[in-house]
């Protein structure tokens, strides 16, 4: 997979720098305030995700039966 975690950090950063600019005003300023709530929610989503496969991967590990398996849709890597 190409993008991580780390990629999202560095993403909602150069966000936060991009409205940080205070020579961006107006609609520009509209623009990047309205683009910032975008990639917030997207962000969240794959917060949301990534804590999703973190609990069934905690839950795997935890299960008394060492042959049980997670739904493939729970897996990391989708497999």
């Amino acid at each position: 997979m190409k993008n991580t975690l780390g990629d999202l950090n560095l993403h909602l950063f150069a966000q936060l720098e991009r409205l940080g600019d205070e020579d961006l005003k107006g609609d520009a300023l509209l623009a990047e305030i309205g683009r910032a709530k975008t990639i917030t929610g997207v962000a969240s989503q794959i917060i949301a995700g990534g804590q999703l496969v973190l609990k069934a991967q905690l839950a795997y590990e935890d299960a008394i039966d060492a042959d049980k398996k997670l739904p493939p849709m729970l897996l990391a890597g989708g497999d």
